[in-house]
């Protein structure tokens, strides 16, 4: 605010996404138990987010979108999970997918502004399979006239119900250079692309992260964004661990503050006991450790430099936010006593859900090696 109360025409031309935020969360927390009980989509929840242009939010204002920063949309998407895990975690992996083109644009002037541009002059969504691909990819690409055929089934695609674009990859043979990834998009209504019903699961049930199956997609040549060597670390996957990850995470850090909020809700009744005292304690003092390792995971993601030591730091906090946010819910259930155990608390959804931080990469085993192998001077490929 200036002296005389008014707010500065710089900041009225600039969209608070955190308010946005804010102020669609009680309506998708009303709708949450419902696509939850029902395996349903969040279809209303997708045509409000796109009301709000929030699909293009990340796309860099110079190229006609919304402008908001990583550090932003990480924000966002905590705040929209206090109201539905399942909107938050969906429309996490569509962000991730701009942030990446976005962040190639304004750091490598890569030629991907057609797409940004696209992205917001039609709010589109994207649905992907990196994180179920990761270093190796899976599906066959073969070389055709002018571009590739595409033979491949992609799972958690999450969002696919409402996407417009799918951004996968597939392997080529390369006779030079190997087994090489071409990373695509690909439009949904194309030819021998099938977006499948079959997102049955413990938690985060409303996501839509349904199998996609490719079958002799055509893909141009013009159409292959990144290529890279099959099963190794490089310079484009360093990119998406290091933009993906704090956008991912964000989602279980805003889920496991709603499981703390209702447990305190409950263990209120029974704050005079000391053993609930201690619970509710510990709880606070698990998810502290999430918020943190989150910050650190963003202050890395936002350093200014790609490369294996700051994917190290991004991982390093991924592992610490999973294991803390598990644990968080964990405290909440045991803090909020039987209550917990009843679907109308809304605890045990939260509780499901947030076992989704155990899943995505890079997991346990991987992560630790892979610090290993970086804090003992090796190669991070064998």
């Amino acid at each position: 605010m200036t002296a005389s109360g008014t707010v500065p025409t710089d900041r009225l031309s600039r969209t608070s996404w955190i308010a946005i935020a804010e102020e669609l969360a009680p309506a998708f927390a009303a709708r949450a138990a419902g696509h939850d009980a029902d395996d349903r989509f969040v279809s209303e929840n997708y045509a409000d987010l796109r009301a709000r242009h929030v699909f293009s939010a990340a796309v860099p204002a110079e190229l006609g979108g919304g402008g908001a920063s990583h550090a932003e949309m990480c924000e966002f998407l905590k705040v929209l999970a206090h109201g539905c895990s399942s909107t938050a975690l969906a429309l996490s992996m569509h962000t991730h997918q701009v942030l990446i083109p976005a962040w190639r644009w304004r750091h490598e002037r890569a030629p991907v502004d057609g797409l940004l541009r696209r992205l917001a002059a039609d709010e589109l969504i994207l649905a992907s399979s990196g994180g179920s691909d990761w270093l190796t990819g899976s599906g066959r690409a073969e070389k055709v006239e002018g571009g590739y055929r595409v033979t491949a089934r992609k799972i958690f695609a999450s969002g696919s119900p409402a996407a417009d674009l799918f951004s996968t990859m597939a392997v080529y043979d390369d006779p030079v250079d190997g087994p090489t990834v071409l990373h695509f998009v690909v439009p949904f209504d194309a030819p021998g692309v099938e977006a499948h019903d079959n997102w049955r699961t413990l938690g985060m049930r409303a996501t839509g992260s349904n199998d996609v199956t490719l079958e002799g997609v055509f893909v141009p040549d013009a159409a292959i964004g990144i290529r890279r060597p099959s099963g190794r670390w490089s310079h484009a996957w360093h990119v998406v661990a290091t933009m993906a990850l704090p956008i991912i995470y964000s989602v279980y850090v805003g889920v496991a503050e709603g499981a703390r909020d209702i447990a305190v809700r409950q263990a209120g009744r029974r704050r005079d006991d000391h053993a609930v005292q201690d619970l509710v304690g510990a709880m606070h003092t698990e998810l502290t450790g999430a918020r943190l390792a989150w910050r650190s995971m963003i202050d890395a993601a936002n350093c200014g430099r790609i490369g294996p030591e700051v994917t190290n730091e991004v991982m390093i906090g991924r592992a610490l936010v999973g294991e803390a946010v598990l644990r968080t819910a964990e405290l909440a259930m045991e803090a909020a006593g039987g209550a917990a155990f009843f679907r109308s608390a809304g605890l045990e959804r939260l509780f499901r859900d947030v076992q989704g931080a155990r899943y995505h990469p890079l997991r346990g085993a991987a992560q630790r090696r892979y610090a290993g192998r970086l804090a003992l001077g090796l190669d991070v490929d064998e």
